[in-house]
């Protein structure tokens, strides 16, 4: 399953739910708050723009917001909602790809980061976000705690979500430290249908040192984007690292 296949024109049209899922205000609302204040007076560089979920109201408080997007037909559904002026997109892979100019902060909202399925392409994408920025700047990760402790010996699948009409599980390959997330959706018919997406998921430790080999050092770490604390408990993280100021 390559990424570039996986986001195509069908899943750009579905993705975005308006009001509800990771669209809801109360779910959008933090996150845009809180990368309005990390930006600051400066701009803003988003990994994996997507259709603009969070770019467009970025945007709108005012911050300058540029992205890096490897589907093309996601990038086409962001266009219904603001031009090229208003939010420039780069189409490429978030570990390589350089986008014109220094920003004060680089995102990479929604676990995203774990669509990189080798840990050699993760720290990449650190290196790339370090060299957009400006000393001092800052590079933000919001990413899900891997669930193994609700994986016993010798089964692969957990189910995670489980409402009317969907049922999202997740199989497991430990050795490749990757899974597999499949989202059923389905109604009063006997036909369901069925999105798959590969991830390799990421340990916070181990998103320290990458981010530490990027040159970046950890500056917070919180639960949610509300700045509740992360704790053992916490089942993700939004992980706020800087590039150390010019002495």
């Amino acid at each position: 399953m390559r990424q570039e296949n996986i986001w195509d024109v069908d899943a750009a049209q579905r993705y975005d739910t308006p009001g509800s899922g990771m669209f809801a205000p109360e779910v959008l609302g933090p996150t845009v708050d809180r990368l309005t204040q990390l930006a600051g007076d400066g701009a803003a560089l988003e990994f994996a723009i997507g259709t603009g979920r969070v770019a467009v109201p970025l945007a709108g408080r005012g911050v300058p917001v540029t992205g890096i997007e490897l589907s093309h037909p996601m990038v086409e559904q962001l266009r219904t909602k603001a031009d090229e002026a208003t939010i420039p997109v780069i189409i490429g892979d978030m570990a390589t790809t350089v986008a014109p100019g220094k920003y004060n902060l680089v995102y990479l909202v929604y676990n995203t980061i774990s669509n990189l399925l080798t840990q050699a392409e993760q720290v990449e994408c650190f290196r790339n976000a370090a060299r957009h920025l400006t000393p001092g700047g800052r590079f933000v990760i919001e990413l899900w705690v891997p669930e193994l402790r609700k994986l016993p010996p010798g089964q692969t699948a957990t189910v995670w979500q489980s409402d009317p009409g969907y049922i999202g599980l997740d199989t497991y390959d430990v050795l490749r430290q990757q899974v597999v997330s499949h989202h059923f959706r389905f109604d009063e018919t006997m036909q369901a249908r069925l999105f798959r997406s590969p991830h390799r998921y990421i340990w916070p430790a181990e998103l320290d040192l990458m981010a530490q080999l990027a040159g970046f050092e950890l500056e917070t770490r919180h639960a949610d984007w509300a700045g509740a604390a992360f704790t053992a408990e916490s089942r993700s993280h939004v992980s706020v690292y800087r590039i150390p100021p010019t002495q």
